[in-house]
């Protein structure tokens, strides 16, 4: 499989990394979560050069992940915002700030803790079944085709 042609992949998961998959595309995404909508606040915050930048937040704009408005005629000066689509990765950004918690985070803990603003507590990321509620687990969970799966080919025919 090549870097290069993830997004003809017949998985759903390497379509998904043809578009976040780089390391500076999810600290452009985390910023988005927390916030941040200026192209020179992006910046600073990451300590990224401006080519980068620029080259990133233009993909997630292609990709509708990030919607480009104008804020500023004189100069013409944007922000960008998560559209539906980009909201729609906060489950997996949070899922990974919540991994990285748990395993990285160091002796004193957490650097960011999440509130839940409805019920006022401080919660963690679980995955739970849409049907049932259960929590999901990864040994709990098996696979089968879905209807995008290609058809294999059998031998002899």
């Amino acid at each position: 499989m090549r870097w290069d042609s993830l997004a003809d992949e017949q998985c759903s998961l390497a379509r998904a990394l043809a578009v976040i998959g780089d390391r500076w595309t999810l600290l452009v995404l985390r910023e988005a979560f927390l916030k941040v909508r200026r192209f020179d606040d992006f910046r600073e915050n990451l300590g990224i050069a401006r080519q980068v930048l620029a080259e990133r937040l233009a993909h997630l704009v292609e990709e509708g992940v990030l919607a480009k408005t104008l804020y500023q005629d004189n100069p013409p000066r944007y922000e960008y915002r998560l559209t539906e689509k980009g909201l729609g990765l906060y489950p997996a950004i949070l899922a990974l700030v919540h991994w990285g918690d748990a395993h990285y985070a160091g002796r004193k803990g957490p650097p960011l803790l999440h509130r839940h603003k409805t019920c006022g507590h401080d919660f963690r990321s679980v995955m739970t079944c849409s049907a049932c509620g259960e929590a999901v687990d990864p040994r709990a969970v098996e696979t089968h085709p879905g209807p995008g799966a290609a058809r294999r080919k059998r031998n002899g025919g």
